[in-house]
């Protein structure tokens, strides 16, 4: 079976600053708290050789060696939250944009049938108390939600 990996010299460039800047923040980490590199690599369980390609930014360690740094300086913050449904903007932006396409169309009347005896005709139009699209995907989604009711997850 062809191997499926990119090769760390594919990866983006924004990627491989990101790595760097982690890198750069593990590096302060240890040093502040007095640490040694292999004072480190026992704590993580891992080999101090690994340990400096991790202060490297070196993107081919594995992620788990990168969250144990992250969870050694920080244990209570969460890296799954940086990518938590509700944080995720481009995914929201678009399930407003989508509900707001379903709304227009259900909001759309049906044409009226002609009324007798030469009456004018009247049409729908969208109630005064619909508020305006919003400006950001959260509180558009919100306020869709608001407006219609809970929706089933």
């Amino acid at each position: 079976m062809p191997r499926q990996n990119t090769p760390p010299a594919n990866y983006p460039q924004a990627v491989l600053r990101q790595i760097e800047q982690l890198a750069q923040n593990i590096v302060i980490a240890r040093k502040r708290r007095g640490e040694s590199q292999a004072q480190w690599a026992r704590k993580l369980g891992i080999s101090q050789p690994t340990m400096a390609r991790i202060e490297r930014g070196d993107p081919s360690v594995a992620m788990a060696s990168y969250v144990m740094c992250l969870w050694l300086v920080n244990q209570a913050a969460g890296l799954a939250d940086l990518i938590a449904p509700q944080n995720d903007h481009a995914a929201l932006e678009k399930e407003v944009a989508k509900a707001q396409g379903k709304r227009k169309q259900a909001a759309r009347p049906a044409p009226l049938a002609p009324i007798a005896f030469g009456t004018p005709q009247v049409s729908v139009s969208t109630p005064a108390n619909q508020q305006p699209p919003a400006s950001s995907a959260a509180a558009g989604l919100a306020a869709l939600l608001g407006q219609s009711g809970p929706e089933k997850k």
